[in-house]
């Protein structure tokens, strides 16, 4: 009885079922079903576990990716890029994946609009309980014409900005070679969608955090920031408030579209620190110039001490009707500290 009742939910692929992701799947269930693309067989209890069903393949080795052909009419593309070159290989392989399925349309087709917006209709969200359950469409069971895939990116693509407030009309300026794979992705994406073979909705993150992804270790290491005059700006978002986001533009987010994934906070990098310690009761972070974080400080860590942005998150707001459960980190960090 559970595995008819499974078949006739419309199903949800997860790519990168990550910690975000595994947020995600209490958002679906138990109205879809959740299958979680995994390259660790080891993680399928788990996957299980939390409601989804575990698919083992690697988005390395495209011969493991036969089974995604028609498998979904929604996909959450949560997978990072793998780590070396310009080229998202990894979304080339998905995406190849995904429109080898029989019957899909030709790779010049277009998509009518009409389309495209019933893409875009088959969950609704449940605003007293924030459950996300389907709409009248959904309960047929019909699928999609092409697949709506939402990607999960980041702010990273526009480099440094000076500080400087934008909007998702900035043009993306990666300062580095993990972000230029990003921009790869998003580009990917957006030709698949012109093409008429997805229908691509992109996010673009900034900084996640939630109880279990605060810099505590980092802090106790006593590990450098920036002195407030070399300090970066950065933006952040929940995780559970992330995976809202990405599961509601499974039906609000428009075709080639980008969301910054962003809550309503303004501060710096070394303010966050500060924050993060005074919540906690751990000793602030000492401050050091940026010619001496050059010369003490991880490259990687410097990467991100070296872009400084505001993010706009009006279009988030306007277009997917996003109510924040923590519009700023000083929401959670209130709720952590009443908690405690």
């Amino acid at each position: 009885m559970k595995a008819t009742r499974n078949l006739r939910r419309p199903r949800v692929l997860i790519v990168g079922c990550g910690d975000v992701g595994m947020r995600c799947i209490g958002h679906l269930l138990p109205h879809l079903h959740v299958v979680a693309l995994t390259s660790q067989p080891a993680r399928c209890a788990e996957l299980r576990a939390a409601g989804a069903t575990p698919l083992v393949g690697d988005l390395d080795v495209r011969r493991s990716l036969r089974r995604l052909a028609g498998l979904a009419p929604t996909v959450l593309h949560l997978a990072p890029p793998q780590k070396t070159g310009d080229d998202d290989r990894r979304t080339r392989a998905l995406l190849a994946a995904l429109s080898a399925r029989r019957g899909g349309p030709a790779r010049n087709a277009t998509v009518p609009v009409a389309r495209l917006r019933r893409l875009r209709r088959g969950l609704a969200v449940e605003r007293e309980t924030g459950a996300i359950v389907p709409d009248g469409v959904a309960r047929t069971g019909r699928s999609r014409a092409v697949p709506k895939i939402v990607y999960a990116s980041t702010t990273g693509v526009y480099g440094d900005c000076g500080g400087a407030l934008i909007d998702e009309t900035r043009t993306p300026r990666p300062a580095n070679a993990r972000a230029k794979r990003r921009v790869s992705a998003e580009q990917q994406l957006r030709r698949a969608t012109a093409r008429g073979t997805v229908s691509a909705s992109i996010a673009r993150i900034p900084g996640i955090y939630a109880a279990n992804r605060l810099p505590l270790a980092r802090l106790e290491k006593r590990t450098p920031a920036l002195v407030d005059s070399h300090d970066v700006y950065t933006s952040h978002i929940h995780a559970d408030d992330l995976a809202a986001i990405l599961v509601r533009m499974t039906t609000h987010g428009r075709p080639a579209r980008v969301i910054h994934a962003s809550d309503d906070s303004e501060m710096k990098m070394g303010e966050y620190f500060d924050r993060v310690a005074d919540a906690y009761g751990l000793e602030r972070a000492p401050r050091v110039t940026r010619e001496v974080a050059e010369q003490q400080l991880d490259p990687m860590l410097l990467s991100f001490m070296r872009e400084s942005r505001r993010l706009d998150n009006a279009r988030l707001k306007r277009e997917l009707k996003v109510r924040l459960r923590y519009p700023s980190v000083d929401d959670f960090l209130r709720t952590t500290h009443e908690t405690n």
